[in-house]
């Protein structure tokens, strides 16, 4: 499996329609195939930070990710309200050594 954490800043303004449009964009997401796990959350002593947790079977679900039509609408979305460009990391699931993927 591949865990992708994506750390998000957004502006203090923006802070709804971010959130509203990201639950969508999960709740999307978790309809493929090659995705696991979507978690969205939100820093507790800082609101305006946020880590999307993607979990997908592999590289190749990630990438088919970023092609699907809610992602690029996501992506156009939110991205005047960040007040920082997102980053992200990338990890390799060690434990459970069995998903049952």
């Amino acid at each position: 499996m591949l865990i992708v954490h994506v750390q998000i800043h957004v502006k203090p303004d923006c802070l709804e329609a971010f959130k509203t449009a990201t639950l969508l964009n999960a709740r999307l997401s978790l309809r493929e195939p090659g995705i696991r796990r979507f978690d969205v959350v939100q820093q507790a002593d800082d609101a305006t930070r946020f880590v999307l947790v993607e979990v997908y079977r592999d590289a190749a679900a990630q990438a088919e990710h970023k092609e699907t039509p809610h992602y690029a609408a996501w992506r156009d979305a939110v991205a005047p309200m960040m007040a920082a460009p997102r980053t992200s990391m990338k990890f390799n699931d060690l434990f459970p050594e069995d998903s049952g993927w």
